[in-house]
């Protein structure tokens, strides 16, 4: 029997192996499909155009999430800390990584805890679903939430990445029901996410019945988190396993589109391959909230604060340029026919 690496080193694998590593989907996100329509007369001012938001009581200054990444261990503690002050410092929202490290080891909760620079930010907390069928409930969630003073709890589901990892726990069955209680016990919104290989109209059916707040599809066509577990696979046979599924997945952009043709009122993120600003608007004209990226935003903070918070600007920037010259003032303004598939 192969042992199974501690959480706190399966973390640091993780943070190594996304630096390190071609960990791509050969999937594409799909939203290199589609274009806005160019206006060269916007009668618009683009220092006046306005991306910013409202969501769960908190203003963004632009549709912008650093995505859910790490956590439980000293380097992910720099890192969360980077990319907290930037997203203070520029009005984006944040994910942590799951903390079911901090549930299980208390010592590791400071490496999330990031409102000490931070005390502004939209913040969600992280636990895996599945937690729910290995001995988690409320008590867990809230803990999470707690913990880090968070404004909504993240709850992931990677079935994909459990069923080819080393051990993986890959009970998803009744799920549901447990995802739903959380929903109706806890006091702040829940999110359904999704890691890497997108939500299909079923399943966000399923979500929304179960009382979500938002889904975040983290579709195909980013980082791959089955290459991601071949790269520390402990033999060939789960190596191998891993490397089978670096083209599966539901894209980035159909997924966005599955959500809104199966529950038209839930609140969108997208995530999963989205590489700039321009991605982020043509998520938002599809029908998105917000537009996450995890990657570009941990290879920024393994470097420092400013580099993030130079990335945060300039996606802001390119998000504005975009809705400049497709004539759109407000975010709100960019789902009018202005997106065309080509």
């Amino acid at each position: 029997m192969t042992k199974v690496a501690p959480i706190d080193q399966r973390k640091s694998d993780h943070i190594k192996i996304n630096l390190e590593q071609d960990v791509r989907s050969a999937l594409t996100s799909g939203l290199e499909k589609y274009h806005f329509v160019h206006e060269a007369l916007p009668e618009l001012d683009l220092n006046r155009i306005d991306t910013s938001l409202s969501l769960f009581g908190k203003k963004l200054t632009s549709p912008t999430l650093v995505s859910s990444m790490t956590g439980g261990t000293a380097e992910a503690e720099s890192i969360n800390l980077r990319l907290a002050e930037a997203a203070q410092q520029c009005g984006v929202a944040m994910g942590v990584g799951s903390q079911r490290a901090a549930i299980e080891n208390p010592e590791q909760a400071r490496t999330f805890q990031v409102r000490r620079v931070a005390p502004d930010i939209l913040l969600f907390a992280n636990l895996g679903a599945v937690q729910l069928n290995y001995g988690y409930g409320i008590d867990q969630c809230r803990r999470a939430v707690d913990m880090i003073q968070a404004d909504a709890l993240i709850l992931h589901l990677n079935p994909l990445q459990e069923a080819v990892q080393d051990a993986g726990d890959v009970n998803f069955a009744g799920l549901a029901k447990k995802i739903e209680e959380v929903c109706k016990k806890l006091e702040v919104p829940v999110i359904a996410k999704e890691v890497g290989w997108g939500i299909s109209e079923k399943t966000a059916k399923v979500l929304a019945d179960c009382g979500v707040s938002a889904i975040d599809v983290a579709g195909a066509g980013g980082t791959s988190w089955s290459q991601v577990e071949m790269h520390r696979a402990p033999d060939e046979f789960t190596r191998q396993l891993a490397a089978t599924f670096v083209g599966w997945g539901i894209p980035t952009a159909e997924s966005i589109l599955n959500v809104k043709r199966a529950v038209p009122g839930t609140l969108i993120f997208a995530s999963g391959g989205i590489k700039d600003g321009l991605d982020i608007a043509k998520c938002i004209a599809l029908g998105a909230t917000l537009g996450g990226m995890a990657g570009q935003f941990l290879k920024a903070a393994a470097v420092s604060t400013e580099k993030v918070v130079e990335m945060m600007k300039l996606t802001k920037r390119q998000i504005e340029v975009t809705m400049f010259a497709c004539g759109s003032a407000r975010i709100g303004e960019l789902g009018n026919g202005k997106l065309v598939n080509s």
